[in-house]
């Protein structure tokens, strides 16, 4: 018996993980470029960078500092990509989250490049994937881009990573856990294994999160700390690439998409605005589609977001005085012909996401964060 022939671009092709990995992936750097792009933005970062260039140049390579000026967008793009053609780069080394490591990969993949990504925080899979966000200059969601192949070479240096606040790895936890909750409705009845692999591999993924999570953000550089952050920034991607188009985002990241229309939430991170994406999609598949367990799944959700400082109202997005149009445009938004959140297995209006966005809200604040 046959079946669809499927082509997933899975994985880095190398992967070096571990403390000390960037000086160990010295040599495989040097193998890939000689004259690389290197890409950062935020401040916070720069000193860190500035060292990584220092060590790139006292290889013999000679690398071409470059700076995003907004997020993964193509006003950035491109500026960048003359540069990169006129500077003579055969690489790009994106150094930092998830946007920039985003823009890292178009850009290579525009160019014709190899691309290097070094995530400095377990926030996103985005070192991973082969996959980028588009947004616009002013942070926006505009939409995403299907790469041809994940990056050349991921180095994941717990020592650089390490160095990030604990906030981001909290992002990167409910950015994660999305993966059970989002593939586990958009693999449908599939009866491919590898989509159902991947999926138990998502459950696996929220489970260790759940049990490791608090551990991990208390106690920087344990044992906990190295599988949580690995399993937010390395084995959410291996999901994604293993399980392909029918194990990725759902109605947790189209609320996402749709709350970057709102500056007011510019604030957040990633994974922040997609933890409360989560709560409101098990709203959704409570009040929409009549699942119980949905509503018992938001219940166990809801302390472990709080413990780890995540936002679970409106109010805890910069949204407290939000109004009503407002919050209608992040529901337009989210309900787009193409959205994503259409991947659930009942029809979902715009007037129905906002219900379950502003009951959500209710219900989850009657206890405050941690601070």
């Amino acid at each position: 018996m046959g079946s669809r022939c499927t082509l997933n671009a899975i994985a880095p092709a190398r992967v070096l993980r571990g403390c000390q990995a960037w000086q160990q992936a010295q040599v495989a750097i040097a193998g890939l470029t000689a004259r690389p792009l290197v890409l950062g933005r935020s401040g916070a970062t720069a000193p860190m960078r500035a060292r990584l260039l220092d060590d790139l140049a006292g290889g013999g390579l000679k690398p071409v500092a470059a700076e995003l000026r907004f997020d993964c967008c193509e006003e950035d793009l491109g500026a960048l990509a003359p540069r990169a053609s006129q500077a003579q780069c055969d690489g790009v080394i994106a150094i930092g989250g998830g946007k920039v490591l985003d823009a890292g990969k178009l850009l290579a993949q525009r160019l014709g490049l190899a691309c290097i990504s070094v995530p400095t925080s377990a926030a996103t899979c985005a070192g991973w994937t082969a996959l980028a966000n588009l947004y616009s200059p002013q942070g926006a969601f505009r939409g995403d881009v299907a790469l041809e192949r994940c990056p050349d070479l991921l180095i994941f240096d717990h020592d650089l990573v390490a160095q990030a606040p604990g906030r981001t790895l909290a992002s990167g936890i409910a950015d994660a856990m999305a993966k059970w909750y989002e593939a586990s409705v958009s693999s449908g009845e599939s009866s491919d294994g590898l989509v159902q692999q991947a999926v138990q591999q998502a459950r696996l993924l929220r489970d260790l999160l759940l049990l490791e999570g608090q551990a991990a953000l208390a106690n920087p550089g344990s044992d906990s700390w190295a599988r949580v952050a690995e399993a937010s920034a390395l084995t959410a991607g291996l999901i994604g690439g293993l399980g392909g188009a029918r194990c990725r985002t759902v109605a947790a990241h189209a609320v996402h998409n749709g709350l970057t229309q709102l500056s007011e939430t510019h604030g957040s991170l990633h994974g922040e605005k997609v933890g409360f994406g989560i709560l409101v999609q098990l709203r959704l598949e409570e009040l929409v589609g009549g699942n119980r367990l949905a509503a018992q799944a938001r219940r166990q959700l809801l302390p472990f977001f709080r413990s780890l400082s995540l936002p679970v109202a409106l109010a805890e997005l910069g949204l407290a005085n939000a109004p009503l149009s407002d919050l209608k445009q992040v529901c337009s938004f989210a309900c787009r012909p193409d959205s994503d959140l259409h991947n659930l297995p009942f029809a979902v209006s715009s007037d129905d996401l906002l219900t379950a966005l502003v009951s959500t809200t209710t219900a989850a604040v009657a206890t405050p964060r941690q601070s």
